[in-house]
């Protein structure tokens, strides 16, 4: 659950994810059909497994897919008026942290509905793995566990021909905690064509530092939880063009013309010591990737708040204000 008071967990392992096209499409929006998920349980290299539509606001599925080994879910939640109002709205993609209680639902969990309230906008909340850190893994003993594969190329185009979306830059803009946020800043670098505003709630913006870090974080965790064994990055070696295509404070270019926020915390007392190291490491590589920016004149939003790793509710609305002033309207 998210929770804006210190986390309860603290083996190192039900944590360690935590850490965890060149040009806009432009132009007229290109505006999705806007039928019932169901007629379309086949597309994009998905299938419907499992469904859930009974709610008005927040819809769910789980899906088949060979990009990963078992079968993913997603929830979807609504605007208040999707039903009625015939309108066509953006989308905000939101990834989770990662930890052995992160999933799909971490942030219906945390009372996402009542954070969106009644804002425009549609909230696409995916899988991600315990520690799949948003990546096609270099190596893995469990089976397909290709998660930027599942979300860039599959999801997206399949919620785009489902729901009354914007599928277009200005239409999307992605977020995420923890993981989650690194994730967000990476699939905004990898696909520039595709969100206008990115942000990383106390997600970590650069992979290198410290004797690469955030790389064996994510190596560690991901053998320990997700893999079997296998990394994400590469061990011993490392797959160095992938850890290059990967880091936020790498290409920073590719953030220009984007809305950017970033939030990390100051990790001071009382948090434990584990906080303040993971935290530290987040807020040590933000402070970095906001130098770069700065010194490219790249705009961006940045908020050092006091506390730990954890997600912060009002840092989140301010963000949510934020994406829908930049997105296109409903």
């Amino acid at each position: 659950m998210l929770k804006e008071q210190a986390p309860t967990r603290r083996r190192i392992l039900k944590t360690a994810g935590g850490l965890s096209a060149a040009a806009a499409l432009g132009g007229a929006g290109v505006v999705a059909a806007g039928s019932p998920a169901g007629a379309a349980g086949n597309g994009f290299g998905l299938r419907i497994v499992e469904r859930g539509e009974g709610n008005p606001r927040m819809w769910y599925y789980r899906f088949a897919t060979d990009a990963i080994g078992w079968d993913p879910a997603v929830n979807v939640l609504l605007p208040e008026d999707y039903h009625s109002s015939g309108r066509t709205y953006p989308v905000l993609y939101l990834l989770h942290g990662g930890g052995l209680d992160q999933d799909f639902m971490t942030f219906d969990r945390g009372g996402i509905r009542d954070l969106v309230g009644g804002r425009p906008i549609i909230v696409v909340m995916p899988d991600g793995g315990h520690t799949g850190w948003y990546g096609n893994p270099v190596s893995s003993r469990v089976g397909p566990r290709n998660w930027e594969t599942f979300h860039m190329n599959q999801l997206l185009p399949w919620i785009d021909a489902n729901f009354r979306t914007y599928a277009e830059y200005d239409g999307r803009a992605v977020s995420g905690f923890s993981m989650g946020g690194f994730g967000a800043l990476k699939y905004t670098a990898k696909y520039y064509g595709h969100f206008a505003s990115v942000s990383s709630h106390s997600g970590p913006a650069s992979l290198r530092r410290d004797l690469g870090a955030v790389v064996h974080w994510a190596n560690v965790s991901a053998a320990a939880v997700d893999l079997a064994g296998g990394t994400i990055y590469g061990a011993p070696l490392w797959d160095e063009a992938r850890v290059s295509a990967d880091n936020p404070v790498e290409r920073v270019e590719s953030y220009r013309n984007k809305r950017v926020f970033m939030v990390a915390g100051t990790s001071r007392s009382p948090v434990s010591w584990f906080e303040q190291i993971t935290e530290g490491e987040v807020l040590a590589g933000q402070r970095e990737f906001r130098g770069l920016l700065d010194g490219a004149g790249i705009r961006h939003e940045a908020h050092e708040a006091p506390g730990g790793h954890v997600f912060r509710h009002d840092m989140f609305q301010r963000d949510l204000d934020g994406m829908i002033g930049r997105l296109r309207k409903a």
